[in-house]
């Protein structure tokens, strides 16, 4: 059996709060119909209850990121690995800050956008964090 280190515990639980992070938005999405056709108030007591689990794990994500970086010499990798580094920390930042933006929207429109560009910053920030770990990364 591999041994269990310490890089394995900080990149389970980067991933499994990425997952709730990412997954659930996804799943939410997925639901948005139903809780609509459920009618009231369904669609955002769910969004409620959701945003407990999806901000700590928002939360855990930015700190095992920070884990995750300070486990690299950032300053001795190529300058492609730092431009696909800077564009995940910049989607990373507005998938928060968008997502935000939607749980605070003071209109539809900016509950709306807040939402789509939370998503798909969120999105691109999984897809630069795969392209980081992959096997040229």
């Amino acid at each position: 059996m591999l041994p269990v280190t310490l890089d394995t515990l900080r990149i389970t639980l980067h991933v499994l709060a990425v997952t709730v992070w990412v997954g659930g938005q996804l799943t939410l999405l997925g639901l948005l119909p139903a809780l609509r056709a459920i009618g009231g108030d369904a669609p955002r007591t769910v969004a409620r209850r959701f945003n407990v689990v999806a901000w700590p794990a928002f939360g855990l994500t930015v700190v095992t990121g920070v884990w995750n970086l300070l486990a690299v010499d950032v300053g001795d990798t190529s300058p492609d690995y730092q431009a696909t580094l800077f564009a995940k920390l910049f989607f990373v930042a507005v998938s928060g800050i968008a997502a935000f933006v939607h749980g605070r929207g003071g209109s539809k429109a900016a509950t709306a956008v807040g939402g789509a560009v939370g998503l798909f910053a969120a999105l691109a920030a999984l897809f630069y964090g795969v392209l980081l770990g992959g096997p040229t990364g």
